[in-house]
């Protein structure tokens, strides 16, 4: 019986009425806040009786949106922590439902005119917490290197914080800009400047390769070293539901996994999600979600 009820409810979930006109709200990531925005626009011109509406603000922001019910999904370019998977369990009585829509590599700009050719991830922790400030120290001029990162809001800061700084603070002297778009123009407009952010936000700056240690070979960011995880600083680009969807934003998410939008994942800067099992780009939401209420089912069987 239990099985059944089951069965019924997530068919329910997942293809029950909705109101076409209703919007889908999205919130989160500003690193991928233009993606969101370009699925929104293509997505409308083929259904035109949808809204799609894309808000940045941080991957932060958009996981308090989702639990506050002020959005329908959120765009987060770090998994979720442990606290606030919490409050959604506590609050909507089942576990977030987790969708990787896109891959991205955390990419280090530095000016078009800098001399240095690349960079380890223990340069780069020793930058950021202060212990490295000359670029002479990484072979490069006698000058002051400038420094600037995320603001603690964004998904980006907490997962450069995370797998380069190993939960170490960044330094004071670390300048905080709101976006990437920001860091990437500062970075342009100073010889001794770096930064870091998504590789779609590159432009009018140099990307230096990064190696895992000082002695190994450094990789250059691309769709083959970030698909695989070979460029050290790669990453999954996810949205997160606090329950299961309607058939709009069902439909809505089916479509951002399809050929077609992976394809503008490509053409945005980004990387497409791919299944290791096959050259398919990713589960459908259906199974995702499937898959999802199994596990709470075995999960709540197992206590």
């Amino acid at each position: 019986m239990r099985r059944c009820v089951f069965s019924i409810s997530l068919f329910l979930a997942i293809f029950g009425c909705a109101v076409p006109d209703r919007p889908i709200t999205v919130r989160g990531s500003d690193t991928m806040v233009a993606l969101g925005q370009k699925w929104a626009e293509i997505y409308m011109s083929k259904f035109p009786h949808q809204t799609v509406q894309v808000n940045g603000g941080g991957s932060g922001t958009g996981i308090a949106a989702l639990i506050n019910r002020t959005a329908d999904i959120c765009q987060s370019s770090r998994p979720m922590k442990a606290r606030e998977r919490k409050k959604i369990q506590e609050k909507f009585g089942h576990e977030a439902i987790e969708i990787p829509v896109a891959k991205d590599g955390i990419v280090i700009y530095v000016h078009r005119d800098n001399p240095i050719s690349k960079i380890s991830i223990p340069q780069l922790r020793k930058i950021y917490t202060g212990e490295i400030q000359n670029w002479k120290e990484l072979g490069g001029e006698d000058r002051r290197i400038i420094v600037y990162g995320r603001e603690n809001s964004s998904g980006t800061y907490e997962f450069f914080k995370k797998e380069v700084l190993k939960g170490a603070d960044f330094a004071d002297h670390v300048q905080t800009l709101p976006g990437t778009a920001a860091i990437v123009n500062a970075v342009s407009k100073d010889l001794y400047a770096i930064g870091y952010g998504g590789n779609a936000y590159s432009q009018g700056v140099r990307i230096l390769p990064v190696s895992r240690t000082d002695t190994s070979q450094a990789v250059e960011a691309n769709e083959q070293t970030i698909t695989t995880g070979e460029y050290p600083i790669s990453r999954n680009l996810y949205f997160y539901l606090a329950k299961p969807p309607n058939a709009v934003v069902q439909h809505f998410i089916d479509w951002v996994l399809s050929d077609e939008a992976q394809a503008i994942v490509v053409e945005q800067g980004y990387f497409p999600i791919k299944t290791l099992a096959s050259s398919s780009r990713t589960k459908t939401t259906s199974q995702l979600i499937y898959e999802h209420h199994l596990h709470e089912e075995r999960q709540s069987g197992s206590r």
